[in-house]
């Protein structure tokens, strides 16, 4: 190890890694790998009691903290609002001692300022930050748990710091035996008894806010059960590697979308709390003057990114489900790739076609009869309420304007959650995944804006050229427009 190199980092002098070393997972995970087991939230033991003192505790010492820090003369002259404002601010001093469960919350908080006080959806901002990491000794440690070695015998080098760190894990950057610039995500050691034991009690909590009128509408029960249901995936590394390499492998099927990518997954040195995979560097797609600066055509590449994730959702299986900009890089050879996919959906079979029967209506041929009776397919409308052609009617008066407008001035998203709520008021359960789907579309809506805005996404009929050829290739006939191979 070089005299100068970090404690632990593996230096120009140390040995070189062991060539025919083979992982746990080197030809791909385990069944038991893959199998999610979210625990029941309604349980209440000793650890959940002991935890839910210390959050008790935490929480008002915190906010009394953050209260005392205020000038009283200060606050008195703000009134109502400058104690909110300590409060709020207290409280997420709370949740990042808490740790990630907390943090998780924070986040939803934050993206979700219309739902929550608006002091404390502000506060929250904060936990979109990262969070701090942990040691390097317990990194290593866990390397070497889960691979069988350490660090020093598997990579070329590893890295101590981390590139990143996050509520669920960390990231390291290493290099593989033959050269290959890689990372590794590591995930935080206890993080599921710590979740476990966090959302029992935020669901009993729940249970209680419920009954206040201002937030009974908010649904905070099921918020809770959803945001349990998606991080105990997360807390699956083989599952998210698995659904990575699938979402990657299906790009290329229709033999285009050559522009778009994701990290290689390099299984041989994945485990049961590790992942490795492909390094990626590039601009995050909300920096719009940096990728002025590098000549990128914003438009483009949203084209190519909204087409391969809609084709992920509406035939392959496997979609991303986070595609915050910190998600989304363009690469320096002119790519864009999707990054992190701890948080992914995947529609049932008769839901892909509610979506294609949509996407078909809204961008080909104005026939909103047949999102009606594909609604009624899956249970949303009974048989009582009127044909399919009385109900796309009314469904024609209330999304058909929408589709007149470019996605600049078009919510994509309401949109969607429109069709929810539609669900909802007939009392049909749609699955999670829509709302999945929903949130991406509002992520693509605000990167429109600042990118592109005058892009009409419902009109580009690039985006759906392989999901529907042949009506693609009359209708662009029938404008009389060329799509781009």
């Amino acid at each position: 190890m070089s005299a100068a190199a970090p404690v632990g980092t593996i230096g120009p002098d140390a040995p070189e890694p062991i060539p025919d070393f083979r992982g746990p997972y080197a030809d791909g995970p385990p069944a038991e790998a893959l199998r999610v087991d979210a625990p029941d939230l309604t349980v209440l033991g000793l650890a959940e009691i002991r935890r839910g003192a210390l959050i008790w505790w935490t929480l008002v010492s915190s906010i009394v903290r953050a209260l005392l820090r205020r000038r009283w003369s200060l606050v008195r002259r703000r009134g109502a609002d400058g104690w909110w404002d300590a409060a709020s601010a207290g409280a997420v001093d709370a949740f990042e001692r808490l740790g990630p469960a907390f943090v998780k919350l924070g986040q939803i908080m934050a993206s979700s300022p219309g739902v929550f006080p608006a002091p404390l959806a502000d506060a929250c901002q904060r936990t979109l930050d990262e969070v701090p990491a942990f040691d390097r000794a317990t990194a290593r440690r866990i390397v070497e748990e889960d691979l069988g070695r350490p660090p020093e015998e598997l990579f070329r080098h590893f890295d101590d710091e981390p590139l990143a760190s996050a509520s669920i894990g960390q990231v390291h950057a290493c290099v593989l035996p033959d050269g290959r610039e890689a990372v590794l995500k590591l995930q935080r050691p206890g993080i599921r008894a710590l979740f476990t034991a966090d959302l029992r009690i935020m669901w009993r909590i729940a249970r209680l806010v419920e009954r206040w009128d201002r937030l009974s509408s908010v649904d905070p029960v099921a918020i809770i059960e959803d945001a349990a249901e998606v991080n105990f995936q997360e807390l699956v590394p083989a599952l998210e590697a698995t659904r990575q390499a699938a979402f990657r492998d299906k790009i290329g099927h229709f033999g285009d979308n050559e522009n778009i990518t994701a990290p290689e997954v390099h299984w041989n040195w994945c485990g049961p709390r590790t992942i490795c995979m492909e390094r990626m560097t590039g601009t995050p797609l909300d920096e719009f003057e940096a990728m002025a600066r590098q000549g990128i055509d914003g438009e483009l590449m949203l084209r190519w990114g909204a087409k391969v994730w809609i084709e992920s959702v509406c035939v392959h299986g496997p979609f991303h489900g986070d595609m915050h900009a910190g998600n989304i890089w363009f690469l320096p050879d002119g790519r864009a790739s999707f990054l992190d996919f701890g948080i992914m959906g995947e529609l049932t079979p008769e839901y892909r076609e509610v979506i294609k029967d949509i996407l078909y209506t809204c961008m080909i041929d104005g026939d909103f009869t047949r999102v009606a009776r594909a609604y009624r397919k899956v249970g949303v409308f009974p048989d009582d309420v009127g044909s399919d052609e009385e109900l796309g009617m009314r469904l024609s008066m209330i999304l058909g304007p929408m589709l007149q407008a470019g996605i600049g001035g078009m919510n994509l998203g309401e949109m969607m959650k429109m069709s929810i709520d539609l669900m909802d008021s007939y009392a049909a359960k749609g699955p999670r995944e829509l709302v999945l789907v929903a949130k991406q579309l509002a992520y693509m809506e605000r990167y429109a804006k600042g990118m592109a805005p005058d892009y009409r996404i419902v009109q580009d009929l690039y985006l759906i050229k392989n999901i529907f050829p042949d009506a693609v290739e009359t209708k662009a006939a029938e404008l009389g427009i060329e799509v781009p191979a």
